[in-house]
């Protein structure tokens, strides 16, 4: 991991721990209402969804038409504030290497809004990236306010950046590693205890907002012994050809709307939003950040094996479409979805071919294809451990998600797929979206 210089160069550790303070607590409340507004959203799209069926005629159509418009306006908006576009890890990214300047103010409101307007519509899209920005932006501009020199005004961005993920799942460790693992690729103590006050004040404060409870209620059972690494091992070499494909997919769509540059940015973000809509009207689980599919297959509701199947192959595409489309939202959530349908599926094939008797744990299977999957698209496996451990207040699973997780990162890395924010990162220089947008 990279060394930063010692604390005589700089700013001292005390300012960048109290500029870390002041960003914390601006995203904890930030994200902390974008996660209400966003649960506001989902209920009213649930309602929306309820109304349609009990319609007479076409009433079908206005899900649809509904989920069309929020991606549209989303559009808009990043029409106006092109930084607003994906994710915006990629961007955190290129500024923690020197690479873009800081994000400034005004990508705030176009998060919020248009991540509220593309998420809360309906979008396979993740709540994290438009948090994990707008905490960056946030963290750039106390450092520019605390008059940092430009290397420790990129760690505050850093810092504040894990403060808005750590917000974003409920999962402060994680926030904290994901500054050090997949951000500053640093453990110096310069960036460390910084990212630990962030992601505390900004936790603290956004469970003043949304409560202090797991994200996920976990009906794990007795948990599987040591005869059961092996599987779950064999499982993370298959989860790592996974990630690969989806780590394709995201590019090819993507790619694939780069050959539409004639046709406004609007337009195809509506018509993603119609193909979504429509999903959504078929059965709601297909479509949204994830959660709702997540909270059933963890809560041992159960699913059926066909229908998981169904459910995984139509995520494993709607998600990489939702993020072509150009509109506010991030990629991990929907990540999480589809590696917990994955884990029931292979869960449930392999129960029916082990010897009468054995039954494969399912919510096991599903908690490791979460970090797995995790691992091998993104590329940062303590993160996603941490990260589904705090969310799902579990910890007797760590040893079967780390050899999963092991086995995916092994598989991933050997097939020659790059980490998909570095993917992403690179496309962003190719399209030169910095020298546009920066000031």
């Amino acid at each position: 991991m990279a060394r930063h210089r010692a604390d005589s160069d700089g700013a001292g550790l005390p300012l960048l721990c109290v500029i870390a303070l002041a960003g914390g607590v601006a995203i904890g409340f930030v994200g902390g209402a974008f996660r209400w507004c966003l649960q506001v959203a989902d209920r009213w799209r649930v309602d929306l969804l309820g109304w349609a069926e009990r319609a007479p005629g076409p009433g079908w159509l206005v899900p649809v038409a509904v989920t069309a418009l929020g991606a549209a306006l989303a559009a808009a908006i990043v029409r106006t504030v092109p930084l607003a576009s994906g994710s915006g890890i990629q961007h955190v990214e290129a500024v923690a290497r020197g690479e873009a300047a800081p994000p400034p103010l005004r990508v705030v409101p176009a998060r919020f809004v248009g991540g509220l307007l593309s998420i809360g519509s309906g979008l396979v899209l993740g709540r994290e990236g438009p948090t994990v920005h707008m905490g960056a932006t946030i963290g750039a501009a106390a450092g520019r306010a605390g008059h940092l020199p430009d290397d420790d005004m990129r760690l505050s961005q850093s810092v504040v950046a894990g403060a808005g993920l750590a917000v974003a799942f409920n999962a402060p460790i994680g926030g904290a590693l994901f500054v050090v693992e997949e951000v500053t690729k640093s453990l110096a103590l310069r960036v460390v205890v910084p990212a630990l006050v962030a992601v505390t004040a900004a936790v603290s404060c956004s469970r003043l907002v949304l409560g202090d409870h797991p994200d996920f209620t976990v009906d794990l059972g007795a948990a599987p012994t040591v005869v059961w690494l092996p599987l779950f091992a064999l499982f993370g070499l298959a989860t790592g050809i996974l990630g690969a494909l989806y780590n394709r997919a995201v590019l090819g769509f993507l790619a694939a709307a780069d050959l539409l540059r004639r046709v406004p940015r609007v337009v195809v973000a509506a018509a993603v939003g119609a193909v979504v809509g429509l999903l959504l009207v078929l059965d709601p689980f297909t479509a949204g950040g994830g959660d709702a599919v997540t909270h059933r297959i963890l809560d041992g509701d159960g699913v059926v094996l066909t229908t998981a199947a169904g459910l995984l192959l139509i995520r494993f595409v709607a998600g990489p479409l939702s993020y072509a489309a150009g509109t506010p939202g991030g990629l991990f959530a929907p990540l999480l979805a589809v590696g917990a349908l994955w884990g029931v599926l292979f869960a449930g094939v392999t129960d029916t071919v082990l010897p009468s008797g054995t039954t494969v744990p399912v919510v096991p299977f599903a908690l490791a294809g979460m970090v797995a999957f995790f691992g091998a698209t993104v590329r940062a496996p303590v993160t996603g451990i941490v990260l589904v451990t705090e969310m799902t207040a579990t910890a007797t699973l760590t040893v079967p998600m780390a050899a999963a997780t092991a086995a995916a990162v092994l598989v991933a890395h050997l097939v020659g797929s790059l980490p998909i924010y570095d993917s992403l990162r690179q496309r962003m220089e190719r399209t030169d979206v910095r020298s546009t947008t920066a000031e």
